[in-house]
């Protein structure tokens, strides 16, 4: 029988890219990829018995940004030499009303695959995330989540190289952080490489699912929750009912099956303050970070999206793809949602170890400190 997934049309918003099969297959470097799918029998979760808070077991830290946030952080240091200064610092950064716990595959499966390697991974909780200090409405922005992750790391990767994986919202931080210090990025700069999964430059309101969000029912809530927060709170069911079902029919491609997953994405939206939701959300409507990708195209970098994303639709990979220079892979995951990285854990574990081989840092570049000051 014929794979279903094999000849699958691309949604009709891939119209004018109806040959991006053919782009992984002939421009070097780039994958796109279909996940093996049980093809017979009961159907069983394979993340059943995940425990998907486990990574708030890791090292503990707070880092404190410059208007006195703090940001919960989370540390973990791979194999190697003990006594030794890690070879790199690799910082994950998540995604719209998500947490650092988003990450979980990320962390178990690079720490296995690097486990002869002296890396230091990092994964934080945005401000309003998590176990972060809320976020005070004036500070809901994506160029303040990137001045916060400019303060991230100050604290956690004074010296040596720097790789930044960011997923959705958590891609855009990094835009945002290529803006503000495009120093860091440069020939004398500490970035080392940068991977953006299921992210978009600019207008995730623009196309696909994220039209649901952009509504006047959005409307009235963000400014409920600028002056009647109380009145909002009140309502938490009728806010999340307006936001809620958006984010979670785009977290997964329609072939996946995993209650566990579904379950551990509900539940990091449902405790996301209905505060962070509207406002950031406000935040994603009108950020623009697409003058970032020059900057970022200074390194080695690995774009990647799911085909069926109807949250960010995977026009806008491709797009920042082919902005990013000629050392850019761009990977796709066939029949996979927002949720890459726990959708389709592999895939992008494959892509973040091979930035690390591409990066500036596999060039023997040294490792050297930079000094922070004004532009």
């Amino acid at each position: 029988m014929t794979d279903p997934h094999t000849t699958r049309r691309l949604p009709a918003w891939s119209s004018g890219l109806r040959d991006v099969g053919a782009l992984g297959a002939t421009v070097g470097g780039n994958v796109r990829r279909r996940r093996q799918r049980r093809k017979s029998g009961a159907a069983v979760d394979p993340y059943a018995d995940v425990d998907f808070k486990a990574l708030y077991t890791d090292e503990a830290s707070t880092v404190i940004v410059d208007d006195g946030v703090g940001l919960a952080v989370r540390t973990r240091v791979t194999g190697g030499d003990p006594d030794a200064a890690p070879e790199a610092t690799v910082i994950f950064v998540h995604g719209f009303t998500l947490r650092l716990a988003s990450w979980h595959f990320q962390r178990y499966g690079l720490a296995e695959r690097w486990a002869d390697r002296r890396i230091k991974m990092v994964f934080y909780d945005q401000r309003g995330h998590g176990r972060s200090d809320p976020a005070p409405a004036d500070s809901a922005s994506i160029p303040q989540l990137g001045l916060d992750l400019a303060a991230v790391i100050r604290a956690v990767a004074p010296t040596g190289p720097v790789i930044l994986v960011g997923h959705s919202m958590g891609g855009m931080t990094i835009m945002a952080l290529a803006r503000a210090h495009p120093e860091l990025f440069g020939h004398q700069g500490r970035i080392s490489g940068v991977a953006l999964v299921s992210t978009a430059a600019r207008g995730i309101t623009e196309a696909g699912l994220g039209e649901g969000l952009n509504n006047p029912i959005v409307d009235a809530l963000r400014v409920s929750v600028r002056y009647f927060p109380r009145l909002v709170q009140a309502g938490r069911g009728i806010t999340r009912q307006a936001v809620e079902p958006v984010l979670v029919a785009a977290s997964f491609g329609p072939d996946f099956y995993s209650p566990s997953a579904g379950h551990a994405v509900e539940s990091m939206i449902q405790n996301t303050s209905i505060s962070t939701m509207v406002n950031f959300l406000h935040a994603l409507e009108s950020h623009d970070e697409s003058t970032a990708l020059p900057v970022l195209a200074q390194v080695p970098t690995v774009v990647m999206g799911g085909d069926v994303d109807r949250l960010t639709p995977l026009p806008n990979s491709v797009r920042m793809y082919s902005e990013l220079g000629d050392d850019s892979r761009l990977v796709i995951g066939e029949g996979c949602g927002h949720m890459l990285p726990m959708e389709y854990p592999d895939l992008v574990n494959d892509g973040i170890d091979d930035l690390l081989q591409r990066s500036r840092l596999a060039l023997g570049r040294p490792k050297m400190r930079w000094r922070w000051g004004t532009r």
